[in-house]
């Protein structure tokens, strides 16, 4: 898969991009991603890419030439342009699943009050948000949405049964885990668990999540 991001400070996903699973999937050419300056598609010798709203009022909006012009450069026929927004639609499992499925993905990070609306209107195919609070810019929800959804390219996790159980799969919270020692300070792993019964711990491991989800997070089961 490839992916283009489009951000006025790249460099906050160079160590993101290159560590642990992701660098991983880059290596190994799961992901192919690329980002990229705005300012790189400015015109004045003071790269400007954003100006004040039109109407008054605090903060700049990111101008509409730069983002046009570096969009319809980046963009090819098979690309799903995604702007990040706190008005898109909510990230979950399902939209990263459908989103791991697209051959080219462009990410366009807006900053400070946005966006030009007619770049939004014109040239955005999905806008996403990553949760119901506002960031300095949408470069780390970039970042956030591209590693949601890499978990589920063929092959990134490496053990693809890992992606059935996860919290919010099936509209569930994870189940409870543990590793050796079986008995740390007096506390005991729960007994099934050195059962070697797998079914008897597959069914104790989904009760385990309903429960959790019950408890922390009943909106879930209100479906």
């Amino acid at each position: 898969m490839k992916i283009d991001v489009l951000t006025l400070f790249p460099k906050m996903l160079d160590g993101f991009l290159s560590e642990s699973m992701m660098g991983r999937g880059r290596k190994n050419g799961l992901l192919d991603v690329h980002l990229h300056d705005l300012r790189d598609w400015t015109k004045d010798k003071h790269r400007q890419a954003d100006d004040r709203p039109f109407g008054g009022g605090a903060g700049m909006v990111l101008m509409p030439e730069p983002l046009f012009d570096a969009i319809e450069e980046l963009q090819s026929e098979n690309t799903h342009r995604v702007y990040l927004a706190p008005d898109g639609d909510p990230l979950s499992p399902e939209l990263a699943q459908d989103l791991a499925k697209k051959e080219h993905l462009l990410f366009v990070s807006g900053h400070y009050e946005g966006i030009d609306d007619r770049v939004r209107t014109n040239l955005i195919d999905q806008e996403i948000s990553i949760g119901d609070y506002v960031l300095t810019n949408g470069t780390l929800a970039a970042g956030v949405v591209i590693d949601c959804l890499a978990r589920f390219i063929p092959g990134f996790l490496g053990e693809e049964k890992s992606l059935t159980n996860e919290s919010f799969q099936g509209n569930l919270l994870d189940f409870p885990q543990f590793t050796r020692p079986a008995s740390f300070r007096n506390m005991q792993i729960p007994e099934i668990l050195l059962s070697g019964n797998h079914a008897e711990i597959d069914k104790w491991r989904h009760e385990q999540r309903v429960e959790r989800t019950r408890q922390r997070r009943p909106d879930l089961l209100k479906d």
